[in-house]
């Protein structure tokens, strides 16, 4: 792509946080940096991925809030994890954190293994034992 071809399409999701890095030609035929506000397909694709993210987050929310899930599961789809990482960053097993995430089972949870969970998702610990569930909010 030639330097003076890089999108910048206005309408973008990053909002003028941040510009990405592109390598262009320039007119003597060199490579050289570029960079971009963001193109239109770039934006409808991240659009349409937090829209998903924002479904799960939703479902995750009501299954907690019905009492079928812990406020473990919601901040965990809430930061964006999965089990297999969470159980990494928590130092379990994946079913231990899959256990975790029965209300039941959350409720006798050490105050320990409640402020490493909620160190995890960077939340008071708490917030995460008395199960309030904090807003989900697309990233700026």
């Amino acid at each position: 792509m030639k330097k003076d071809e890089v999108p910048q399409d206005g309408n973008n999701l990053h909002r003028g946080t941040f510009k990405q890095l592109f390598y262009a030609v320039d007119n003597s035929g060199d490579y050289t940096t570029a960079s971009s506000v963001g193109w239109e397909p770039e934006n409808v694709a991240l659009d349409q991925a937090w829209e998903e993210v924002e479904k799960r987050v939703a479902e995750t929310r009501a299954r907690v809030e019905s009492g079928e899930a812990s406020p473990i599961a919601y901040y965990m789809e809430r930061t964006l994890l999965d089990l297999p990482l969470l159980a990494s960053k928590a130092g379990k097993f994946g079913w231990q954190v899959k256990r975790h995430m029965k209300p039941g089972v959350f409720k006798k949870l050490s105050a320990g293994m409640i402020a490493r969970y909620a160190g995890i998702f960077g939340i008071p610990a708490e917030t995460l034992q008395k199960g309030e569930l904090l807003p989900f909010q697309r990233p700026q």
